[in-house]
C-alpha cells in the first residue's frame, strides 16, 4: 500500500508531501491542475524514462520517492534475488533526476537499476491511464488478462522453459545447415589445402635444422680447411699443442721430487693434456665427416623452399604454425564428414522438443479455456449493473498454426452492447463509455486474481455519467474493501463521494511562477468540492445542499 509520496522540483511541484491511508480514495482538480504531472512522477518510480525538461525551472535536480507498506506481499524473494536491503515492513522507492541528464535510482537507500525498480514497481502498484484503454485492440494484451485470470503461473513457465529450449534447437540446427552448406562449398578447397600440408610431411623443429645444415653444406670445403688446420695445431707433429704439452708435462715432472708445486702443475696439465687430446679426436672426426654434397645440399634448399611456400601461403612463421593450420584443416574436414550426423541428431532433438511443446501448449489451452468461461460469466454480471443490460462479452480462442512464446492460442474478447447485436471485437465497437466500464470491469477481476497492493484509475469514468459513474464506483469502493488501496482521479461527483478520502489537486500562482499542490480535504471542504463539481464556478446553495445529500448517501 501506497503511505506517502514525495515530489520535489517536478515540473510545476515545488515541493509536495502528501499521505495516503487505506481503502477507496479519489483525487479531484480542474483541468491543467497537475494531476499528470502527479501521475508522471509515479511513473519516474515505475522505472520510466526521464526527461530533464521535467525538472522545475531554475533547479538542479529533482527528486520523487514514496513509501510502500509491504508486510503482506511476500517481496522478501525479490529483495534477497538481486541482493536490495529487506524491511518487512516498508520499502522506500526513490528516483533522482539532475539538469545534467543523470538519473538514480534507490531502493531502501541501496542503488538500484530501472530494471530492478520497474519490477518491483509492477509489484507494488498499477497506473491505469486513458491509453490503456487502447491495449483493448492488442491481442497480446487480451491474452495476458486470460492468463492473469487463469492463474497459470505455473503451466505458462513450463511452457516457455520448453518452448525456448525448441527454439535454442531451431537456431542451433539452422546455424549447422548453414554452416554445413558454405563448408560443403569450400570442401574442395579444404581437401586441397589439407593434401598438400600432409604431403609436406612436416616436423617440428624441422625447419631450424635444414636451415643449420643448408649452412653447413654450402660452407663444406672452408669448414673442412679449418678443421684440418685446427686439428694440426692441436695435434701436428712440429709445433702442435699435444707434442709441447707432453714435453712441458715431462719436465715439470722431472723436478716435481725436488720442487712440490711442479708435481700440482703436472697433474693440472696432464688434465689438459687429456681434454686436448679428446677435443683433437672430435676435431679429426668432424673433418672426415664434412664432405662437398651437391645432391644434399640441393634437396635441403628444395625442403627449406617448400617451407617458405606453405608459410607465405598460409601467412605463417614457424612450422609449427604450419601444422596447427593443418590440424585445422583436418577438424574442419572431420566436421564436414560429421554434418550429417549432427544435423540428424539435431533434427530428432527439435521434433522431441515440438511434441513437448504441443503437449504444455494443450494443458495452457485447456486451463485458458475454463478461465474464458468464467470471465465471460462474471464480465456478463458485472457489466448488467453498468447500464449495459443486454450486454455479451465472449472470449474467443483459436488456435495458431505454429507455437509462439505464449502458446498455441490466439484471443479476441468480443463484445456487443446492444440486444440481437453482432459480437465483434471489443475495441472496433465499444464506444468509449463502453471501453471504460469493460476495462474497470477486466481490472476489477484482475485485481482479485493477483491481489495488487496498489491501483490507480486515471479518469476511468471517462465517457459516463450519473448512476453509471456511481455503479463504477461501488465497483472501485468493494476493490478497496479488500485489503487493497484504491485511488481513483476523477471529475465525476458521484465517484468523488464514494472515497473515504479526497484529495484535491489545484495550482497557485507565487512572485516565482505557478506551482502544483495536492492536500486532503477536510469533510467541509469535500463538500465545498462536490458541489464545484455538481454547478461549476459558481457555487449555489442547491448545490452545497446537493453535495451533503450525496456525500451522506454515498457513506451510509
Amino acid at each position: 500500500m501506497l503511505q506517502s509520496l514525495y515530489i520535489q522540483n517536478y515540473a510545476l511541484i515545488d515541493r509536495l508531501d502528501i499521505g495516503f491511508g487505506p481503502g477507496f480514495s479519489v483525487i479531484t482538480g480542474e483541468t491543467g491542475a497537475g494531476k499528470s504531472i502527479i501521475l508522471g512522477a509515479i511513473g519516474l518510480l515505475l522505472g520510466q524514462r526521464a526527461d530533464v525538461k521535467s525538472i522545475k525551472k531554475g533547479t538542479s535536480k529533482c527528486v520523487v520517492e514514496a513509501k510502500f507498506h509491504i508486510a503482506s506481499y511476500g517481496l522478501k524473494p525479490f529483495f534477497e534475488e538481486n541482493d536490495l536491503e529487506f524491511d518487512p515492513e516498508e520499502c522506500i522507492i526513490r528516483r533522482e533526476m539532475t539538469a545534467n541528464g543523470k538519473s538514480r535510482a534507490f531502493i531502501n537507500d541501496t542503488p538500484a537499476s530501472l530494471a530492478q525498480m520497474k519490477v518491483l514497481g509492477e509489484k507494488l502498484i498499477d497506473v491505469h491511464s486513458q491509453h490503456q484503454n487502447l491495449l483493448l485492440n492488442k491481442e497480446g494484451f487480451q491474452l495476458n488478462i486470460l492468463d492473469i485470470l487463469a492463474q497459470d503461473d505455473k503451466e505458462a513457465a513450463a511452457y516457455r522453459q520448453v518452448y525456448n529450449e525448441y527454439r535454442t534447437v531451431c537456431r542451433e540446427l539452422d546455424d549447422f545447415i548453414t554452416q554445413a552448406e558454405k563448408s560443403r562449398q569450400d570442401e574442395d578447397y579444404i581437401r586441397f589445402q589439407l593434401e598438400q600440408l600432409n604431403e609436406a610431411d612436416l616436423k617440428e623443429g624441422e625447419q631450424t635444422a635444414l636451415e643449420q645444415e643448408a649452412d653447413t653444406l654450402s660452407h663444406a670445403e672452408d669448414i673442412k680447411s679449418g678443421l684440418y688446420k685446427a686439428q694440426q695445431l692441436i695435434d701436428g707433429e712440429e709445433g702442435g699443442t699435444l707434442p709441447l704439452a707432453k714435453e712441458c708435462m715431462q719436465t715439470l715432472q722431472n723436478i716435481s721430487e725436488v720442487y712440490a708445486p711442479a708435481k700440482e702443475w703436472t697433474e693440472r696439465l696432464n688434465s689438459c693434456y687429456i681434454e686436448l687430446k679428446d677435443l683433437s679426436h672430435e676435431i679429426s672426426g668432424a673433418e672426415e665427416e664434412i664432405e662437398f654434397n651437391p645432391s644434399r645440399l640441393d634437396y635441403v634448399n628444395e625442403r627449406l623452399n617448400l617451407i617458405y611456400s606453405l608459410q607465405q601461403k598460409h601467412h605463417a612463421k614457424t612450422v609449427e604454425e604450419l601444422i596447427a593450420v593443418q590440424e585445422d584443416y583436418q577438424n574442419q574436414l572431420n566436421a564436414i564428414t560429421s554434418f550429417d550426423d549432427r544435423i540428424a541428431e539435431l533434427n530428432r532433438k527439435k521434433e522431441e522438443l515440438y511434441s513437448k511443446v504441443l503437449e504444455q501448449a494443450k494443458v495452457l489451452t485447456s486451463l485458458r479455456t475454463a478461465s474464458a468461461k468464467h470471465i465471460e460469466e462474471q464480465m456478463k454480471s458485472l457489466l448488467i449493473p453498468l447500464g449495459m443490460p443486454n450486454v455479451r462479452f465472449a472470449v474467443k480462442l483459436e488456435q495458431r498454426k505454429e507455437p509462439d512464446s505464449k502458446g498455441m492460442d490466439t484471443v479476441t474478447f468480443l463484445f456487443s452492447a446492444n440486444k440481437n447485436g453482432t459480437l465483434q471485437n471489443v475495441a472496433s465497437i465499444a464506444s468509449g463509455g463502453e471501453i471504460a466500464r469493460v476495462m474497470l470491469s477486466l481490472k476489477a477481476m484482475i485485481a482479485g486474481a493477483v491481489k495488487l497492493p496498489t491501483i490507480i484509475f486515471d479518469e476511468i469514468d471517462t465517457g459516463v455519467s450519473g448512476s453509471i459513474a456511481e455503479k463504477m464506483a461501488l465497483i472501485m469502493q468493494d476493490m478497496g474493501k479488500q485489503n487493497r488501496q484504491v485511488i481513483s482521479i476523477t471529475h465525476l461527483p458521484q465517484i468523488a463521494a464514494r472515497g473515504n478520502a479526497h484529495y484535491k489537486v489545484y495550482k497557485k500562482d507565487t512572485e516565482t511562477g505557478t506551482n502544483s499542490y495536492i492536500r486532503q480535504l477536510t469533510d467541509e471542504e469535500r463538500v465545498q468540492e462536490i458541489a464545484h463539481m455538481l454547478s461549476g464556478t459558481t457555487l449555489t446553495d442547491a448545490a452545497v445542499q446537493n453535495a451533503r445529500a450525496l456525500l451522506e448517501f454515498e457513506n451510509k
